[in-house]
C-alpha cells in the first residue's frame, strides 16, 4: 500500500525553503530544460505558481525529472511534494495508489503519429501496424482497447522505458506508428530530425485528463494545490492578468475582492496569506496566459485552446468559486 503524506507537507516545504516538484524528462511546452537547466512549460508554471503562493517567489522550486515508470514511486516515497507531469487521472491511480489528483490542467486524448510517406490518413488504416509506446503509461492498454473496438489487429506493440528511447525507435523505423497523448505527440514531432515528414492523425482514441497530484493523507496540502489551480482559472474568467493584477486589487467586484484577498481571509484556509492569489497571478499569470505562453497557437506546438477553453467560452475548464 502506498505511504500516506506527512500531515504537514506545507510546513516541510517552508522549512526546506523550496518545493520539490516532479516533472517530465523533457517535453517541450509542458516541462523542458534549456541548456542552462532552466525549466519551462505548462506543468513547470504550475510548480512555479505553488512556490509563488507559498514563498512569493516562483523560483523556489527544485525540479526532479521523472520517467513515466518512476513518477509514482517518487511521489509515494516523499522524494517530491507534487507531481506535475502529464499524468492521466484514472480510477486506479486515484483509488489504489494513494494519490489525489488536484484538477485537470490539460484535457487531452491519445492519438497516433505516422510518417507522411506511409500514405495513412486515419487510424482506421493502421491494421497490421507495429506501434511504439512508452512503458508506465496507459497508452498500451488504450491501443489494445481501440484496435479491438475497430476489429483490427496490430503487428506488435513495442514498449520503451523512456520517451527518448521510444522516439528514437520510431524515427529509426522500428515501428510504423508512435502513440501517446496528442499534446505529447505535438511536442515529440518537434524533436524529430525532419518534423515536416511526420503527421499526427486526426482521431482521438481516449480521454486523457492530465493533472497534478499529491499523496493521500494531507488535506491541507491537497487543498492548497487544488485551489492554486482554481485561482488560475478564476483569474482568467474575471479578467485578472499578470499585467493588471495590481490595479485589480482595487476592484469593487465581490468575486475579484474575495479572490485577491481584499474581502475575507480565504487564504488562511489553505495555510497561506490573504494575498495568496495575487502572488500566483503576478508570478505566472492566469491559466490563459500560461497556456498561450507554453503551448498556444503562437508557440512552436501551436495547439488551439479547444476543450481547454473556459466553460464560459464553450470549454471544460471551470474554477470553483471563492466564497
Amino acid at each position: 500500500m502506498a505511504g500516506a503524506a506527512q500531515a504537514a507537507t506545507l510546513d516541510d516545504v517552508k522549512a526546506r525553503g523550496a518545493l520539490n516538484c516532479g516533472v517530465s524528462q523533457g517535453l517541450p511546452g509542458f516541462s523542458s530544460p534549456n541548456d542552462k537547466n532552466e525549466w519551462s512549460g505548462l506543468d513547470v508554471d504550475f510548480c512555479r505558481a505553488i512556490a509563488a503562493a507559498i514563498f512569493n517567489d516562483p523560483s523556489k522550486v527544485k525540479y526532479s525529472p521523472l520517467s513515466a515508470k518512476d513518477r509514482f514511486t517518487a511521489l509515494t516515497s516523499g522524494a517530491i511534494d507534487l507531481l506535475s507531469r502529464n499524468t492521466t487521472w484514472t480510477m486506479s491511480r486515484d483509488t489504489t495508489l494513494g494519490f489525489n489528483f488536484a484538477g485537470v490542467i490539460y484535457y487531452d486524448g491519445q492519438g497516433f503519429m505516422i510518417r507522411k510517406s506511409a500514405g495513412v490518413k486515419s487510424t482506421t488504416e493502421l491494421d497490421g501496424a507495429s506501434i511504439c509506446v512508452q512503458t508506465g503509461t496507459s497508452n498500451e492498454l488504450n491501443v489494445g482497447d481501440y484496435f479491438r473496438s475497430k476489429n483490427m489487429k496490430y503487428k506488435e506493440v513495442i514498449a520503451f522505458a523512456t520517451l527518448d528511447e521510444a522516439i528514437k525507435a520510431y524515427e529509426s523505423g522500428r515501428c510504423d506508428a508512435f502513440t501517446s497523448d496528442r499534446s505529447q505527440l505535438a511536442a515529440v514531432r518537434l524533436k524529430l530530425t525532419n518534423p515536416a515528414d511526420h503527421l499526427v492523425l486526426p482521431e482521438t482514441i481516449s480521454k486523457e485528463p492530465l493533472g497534478p497530484l499529491v499523496r493521500h493523507g494531507d488535506d491541507q496540502w491537497f487543498d492548497l494545490v487544488k485551489w492554486t489551480y482554481f485561482a488560475l482559472l478564476n483569474a482568467e474568467e474575471l479578467g485578472i492578468t499578470s499585467k493588471n493584477v495590481d490595479q485589480m486589487v482595487n476592484s469593487t467586484n465581490p468575486e475579484i475582492k474575495r479572490l485577491l484577498g481584499t474581502d475575507g481571509k480565504y487564504g488562511e484556509g489553505v495555510g497561506l496569506t490573504a494575498d495568496w492569489a495575487v502572488r500566483i497571478i503576478k508570478a505566472v499569470g492566469n491559466y490563459g496566459e500560461i497556456y498561450d505562453r507554453n503551448v498556444g497557437p503562437s508557440t512552436p506546438l501551436g495547439i488551439e485552446r479547444g476543450i481547454n477553453k473556459l466553460w464560459t467560452e464553450g470549454g471544460l475548464q471551470y474554477g470553483m468559486p471563492v466564497r
